[in-house]
């Protein structure tokens, strides 16, 4: 009597949800980048050479900050277990999806602990950086997860791109990482205009890469 072997099945209709998932993530960095910008020229007293982001999550209008962290975060976690699913256990290393989606929750936890007014903004803040609030403080806790995450999901995929001898890939998030990192180190021990500009860079060019991440899994091509 024989036996019929089993073969694992892919359901279409799994496939098109990752891509859709991944589409998602593809788009939370536009989303996000395209955000700050309406809101910073809308927003009187926002100044890129004075504030970071976050202090776009207070005041009256804060809630649309908010709402942008949690969508891009929830978006960017859903793509990284899209991104799980495609590359498998055994092809090639497991935490790039999970370095990815622990960068999202930083950011569903930015949406959760918002920030403090600081330094003028909202309009009638005192001038300055002003005391932090225990939420204040979780925000820039689990603003630094959301940022190592994505600094080492950038070592992550350079090294494996390497191995493939894909040199122009790994370069490319090679570079990326250590932009972002090389601006967020800056901003800390010296917060000056040209340093808080060159971070909107920085995080520009984070989104970007994690678009063009999740844009090659959409579009099949997984290492």
């Amino acid at each position: 009597m024989s036996q019929a072997a089993a073969f694992p099945v892919v359901r279409p209709t799994a496939v098109g949800r990752d891509r859709l998932l991944l589409l998602g993530g593809v788009l939370a960095g536009p989303i996000f980048v395209g955000s700050a910008m309406v809101q910073a020229a809308t927003r009187d007293g926002f100044d890129f050479r004075r504030h970071p982001v976050s202090v776009l999550s207070t005041g009256e209008l804060g809630w649309i900050q908010i709402v942008t962290f949690l969508v891009t975060g929830v978006l960017c976690v859903l793509a990284a277990q899209a991104l799980r699913r495609r590359t498998g256990e055994g092809s090639g290393s497991v935490w790039l999806p999970r370095l990815l989606a622990l960068y999202g929750l930083g950011l569903v936890g930015a949406a959760i602990f918002s920030a403090d007014p600081a330094d003028g903004f909202p309009v009638g803040t005192p001038r300055g950086a002003g005391e932090i609030s225990w939420h204040g403080g979780l925000h820039f806790l689990v603003a630094a997860v959301a940022f190592v995450s994505l600094i080492v999901a950038t070592v992550v995929a350079a090294r494996r791109a390497a191995r493939q001898g894909a040199r122009g890939r790994a370069a490319y998030s090679l570079v990326t990482g250590m932009f972002f990192a090389a601006a967020w180190v800056t901003l800390i021990a010296r917060p000056t205009p040209a340093v808080m500009v060159a971070f909107g860079l920085a995080v520009t060019a984070g989104w970007l890469w994690v678009s063009v991440t999740f844009a090659r899994a959409a579009s099949g091509r997984v290492d």
